[in-house]
């Protein structure tokens, strides 16, 4: 109470401001050092590569010693299932020497033991392996023995063992120095952190009082001459400037801009009533249409204009030209239209305002001195009253029309077309007593019929008093519309409103029915690939190939739910792109990798081919070309039984670009083509391709599997990138996607980190999900490794859900773990107030009483005994934020629910390897 009682000014409440600032910057280094420990991160990558070498060493090496152990066998026994083990490891050793050699391709010292080792290897082979096989299976007992006497390949098994031996210490050796001047780097970085703590304070307390004093003068500023424009006599031209770039400014510009919208609204009003006092006194619709464009064209900025009348009723209604504003010529402008005919007759149809901004085929030329020139902006606005079009009015200017324009027209159309109503009655009058003037000279000569016209005439003349009366009660009756079209106005703008709450509903169900979907996902994949897996030989093979159906059916699920997220970003307006560099010719690798493997299997040919000219570097969104490309090979793959499969890189030629990206007329635009022999698009189903859930084969009984979503999705992206994607088959024949994209060098690279939080959070492509299948395929060969690293490690597994509990603990204990369970953060919390030795944690971000986020932060406190145990968040929100709330609440790492449990165990090993290295 007595705190809330002081008063502070401006310049205290500033001070304290920078001093809280101060010590927030002291928090976030704190914070930031912390973060930097994760350089450790680079030296436990170098052991993992230490491993993966090192076992790449030993597999060549039982490679080599299993072919001489084979050879023997078969050449002492004459079995030939002795030979297995050699024509194994025959097959393997140089696939394992290739995947070695490229992991030390950097060090020429090592790369020539290799080599050395290759040659002895394929030495052994030709002049001790093969010929006494070849030898043993022509039953030559006296040559084997000779042979063997000679021992012609043990030097090279023996000299290999060396090599071998050798060859792995240098590997251990460099490791450990590379961790060594990685630590030291990192000391050195924390150290600087601290200096520049101390230096950016005592700097910040520097420049208090200069802040605070210069804010004040501000304020004074922006006070005074707000105060000056309020008064009786202020002026509407003042503007308030403001040197600094602050909350202030924006104070200030809020009230220029209001002065502005002020501004604007008075020369509104202004024009309307100069227009509506310019009508008095005019009788003649041809004098009126003059006077009209005249005022108005200067007014909009326009250099041409023409006014057409509505004549005639019914099908013989017309609408005649009868004043134009600049015109030159008898031809400048089409004299009559018909109503719906042209713009000009379909705006009085359809009593509407046309706006066109670009019009390089228009007619119309604008003449000058300097000759002729055509119009860059159209406008088109109908005159009505009593809701029938009476007028239409036409504009070109140079310039385009602004709203502020707009704004003015919409308030004359109503009051104007009163004006023309209001002349035509005059005009009427005029005629009529034109005609009465006739009628009395002739009465004049005829006395009896003289007082028989004159009570015409005052018959006349009261219908037009009556007409006049009528005349004004249509003017209130304009006044009224115009009251009801405002409020009509306001009822849009409320439901445009609600229209975009209904939006915001159905990306937050989206994103909730995600986590719903992937927390039974998550059990469900973890545990069929337990059971797929059968290490324990409990299935049979029949059982283990039901694990894999149910395996493969839950990923396919997970994709059908990325790509229904995938539509709804697209949908929302929501998906972020990354424009950065891409190296073009690494795309055919890249491919290759993916592709070669399943062309293979289904014994086709798969070729990839790319231009001379083609640019090195491609500025566009790599994530989204690739997930393009790979959609379009997979379809491919998927559709083509026999034959080929070709990807071309190649320049668009001039004709396309016009044809199917005319926007990038001015642009480099690529042509990257899929062909394939398959069974080919009819033509009536080519563009229902690209729709969602549509497919060539879309039948309750189709051939193939899929959802009919990537068209769509890479249609879509397609687009966003600013290209087109265009197909061309025949059935049986094969087809070919051809998908234009052009290079954006200058695009903006603003959503590049927001685009990387949703690539975070997203669930892994096809490049993630084989990079995980060879980690896999090293986590089972460093299977010895992992045991002897799990086995009785302690884990906390924070968890809510009994299906996720279930299928975690029997996972984490078949490796051995020690596994504690808390079904929320409060119980978790309670568990580590009694036992705190945990090794590590999982946390489940999505719970009940007490959620991950809040539970991290808890046990990140400086009180806290577990501030330093590595914590790895899981969650099934895979939304675009949710890695750096993780991130900043306080968790070591992140994976996303459906959890690939090789991921998940990757990723333990890791932080668990840096707690024993610490």
């Amino acid at each position: 109470m007595i705190l809330r009682n002081i008063k502070l000014n401006i310049r205290w409440k500033i001070m304290i401001g920078y001093f809280l600032i101060i010590c927030c910057l002291a928090v976030s280094i704190i914070v930031v050092n912390n973060r930097i420990s994760s350089l450790q991160t680079e030296i436990e990558t170098i052991t993992t590569r230490d491993i993966e070498v090192q076992n790449l060493i030993t597999t060549i090496r039982y490679n080599a010693i299993s072919m001489e152990t084979s050879q023997r066998g078969f050449v002492i026994t004459g079995n030939e299932s002795y030979l297995d083990p050699y024509i194994k490891g025959k097959s393997e050793w140089l696939a394992n020497y290739n995947t070695l050699y490229q992991y030390i391709s950097d060090d020429p010292s090592v790369k020539r033991d290799l080599e050395e080792i290759k040659v002895n290897i394929e030495t052994w082979i030709d002049t001790a392996g093969e010929p006494s096989i070849a030898l043993r299976k022509a039953n030559k007992t006296q040559e084997i023995i000779e042979f063997f006497n000679a021992d012609k390949g043990k030097q090279d098994i023996d000299k290999l063992r060396v090599q071998f031996e050798s060859m792995r210490q240098k590997e251990i050796q460099s490791t450990k120095n590379h961790i060594i001047q990685l630590e030291n780097k990192n000391d050195i970085l924390i150290i600087s952190l601290y200096v520049m703590l101390i230096i950016v304070s005592v700097i910040a307390f520097m420049i208090i009082s200069f802040v605070s004093g210069s804010i004040t003068k501000t304020i004074k500023q922006v006070v005074k001459t707000i105060s000056d424009i309020a008064s009786s006599e202020g002026d509407l031209t003042t503007r308030i400037h403001v040197k600094t770039n602050d909350e202030i400014k924006e104070l200030a510009e809020a009230t220029n801009n209001l002065l502005d919208n002020i501004n604007g609204q008075n020369w509104i009003q202004k024009k309307v009533a100069e227009v509506a006092t310019m009508n008095q006194g005019i009788n003649d619709i041809d004098t009126l249409a003059e006077a009209f464009l005249s005022k108005l064209a200067p007014t909009l900025n326009a250099t041409y204009g023409l006014f057409y009348i509505s004549r005639g009723t019914g099908d013989k209604q017309r609408l005649d030209k009868i004043f134009s504003y600049a015109g030159y010529g008898e031809n400048e402008a089409i004299s009559s239209f018909r109503i719906g005919e042209g713009l000009i007759g379909q705006a009085a149809r359809e009593n509407r305002t046309f706006l066109l901004n670009s019009t390089p085929e228009n007619p119309i030329q604008i003449t000058s001195g300097m000759g002729n020139f055509p119009p860059h902006s159209i406008l088109i606005v109908p005159i009505e009253f009593e809701k029938k079009v009476v007028a239409v009015i036409e504009f070109a200017s140079v310039e385009p029309f602004n709203s502020q324009h707009l704004k003015l027209l919409e308030q004359i159309q109503g009051h104007f077309g009163v004006a023309i109503n209001n002349v035509a009655g005059r005009m009427e009058v005029e005629r009529l007593l034109s005609e009465s003037q006739v009628l009395t000279e002739e009465l004049q000569t005829q006395t009896e019929e003289l007082q028989t016209q004159s009570e015409e005439l005052q018959m006349q003349q009261e219908e037009m008093r009556m007409t006049t009366e009528h005349l004004e009660e249509q003017n209130l009756f304009a006044e009224q519309k115009t009251k009801e079209l405002e409020k009509a106005k306001e009822e849009l703008e409320t439901y445009s409103e609600q229209l975009r709450k209904s939006s915001q509903y159905k990306t937050n169900f989206l994103a909730n029915m995600s986590h719903e979907l992937r927390t039974p996902l998550n059990s469900i994949l973890i545990l069929s690939q337990l059971l797929a897996e059968n290490e324990n030989k409990t299935l049979n093979v029949e059982e283990e190939g039901y694990a894999n159906v149910i395996h493969t059916s839950g990923n396919d699920l997970l994709t059908l739910i990325d790509d229904i997220l995938d539509l709804s970003k697209i949908e929302a307006g929501k998906v972020l792109l990354t424009i950065d560099e891409v190296n073009v010719s690494e795309i055919p690798e890249h491919m290759q990798l993916n592709f070669n493997k399943i062309a293979e299997n289904k014994g086709l040919a798969f070729h990839v081919n790319i231009a001379e000219d083609v640019p090195i570097v491609l500025y566009t969104d790599g994530q989204r070309l690739q997930q393009i490309l790979k959609n379009l090979l997979s379809n491919a793959f998927k559709f083509t039984e026999t034959g080929s499969v070709a990807l071309n890189i190649k320049h668009a030629d001039p004709n396309s670009v016009k044809k199917y990206v005319p926007a990038q007329l001015n642009t480099e635009v690529l042509a990257i083509s899929v062909t394939d022999t398959g069974i080919g698009i009819p033509k009536n189903k080519q563009q229902l391709i690209f729709e969602a859930f549509q497919q060539v084969d879309g039948e309750t009984n189709r051939l193939y599997g899929g959802t009919g979503l990537g068209l769509s999705i890479c249609n879509e992206f397609a687009r966003l990138l600013g290209g087109s994607i265009i197909v061309d088959s025949e059935p049986n024949k094969g087809s070919t996607f051809t998908l234009f994209i052009p290079n954006l060098p200058n695009a903006e690279k603003e959503q590049l980190i927001a685009s990387q939080y949703e690539v975070a959070a997203a669930v892994p492509s096809e490049d993630m999900k084989q990079e995980e299948m060879t980690h896999s395929a090293a986590t089972r060969k460093s299977s010895e490794f992992e045991i002897s690293l799990f086995k009785g490690k302690k884990v906390l597994l924070v968890e809510d859900d009994s299906r996720n509990v279930y299928s975690l603990v029997k996972a984490l204990e078949h490796k051995q773990f020690d596994v504690t369970v808390a079904s929320n953060g409060k119980e978790c919390l309670e568990i580590v107030e009694q036992q705190s030795d945990f090794d590590l944690v999982l946390m489940d971000i999505m719970m009940p009483i007490m959620d991950g986020y809040e539970t991290m932060r808890a046990l990140r406190l400086d009180s806290s005994e577990m501030k330093n145990t590595p914590i790895i968040a899981l969650t099934a929100k895979a939304m675009k934020s949710d890695r750096e709330k993780c991130l900043e609440a306080g968790a070591s790492d992140y994976i996303s629910k459906p959890l690939n449990m090789d991921q998940l165990f990757s990723l333990m090993r890791v932080w668990l390897t840096k707690q024993v290295g610490n």
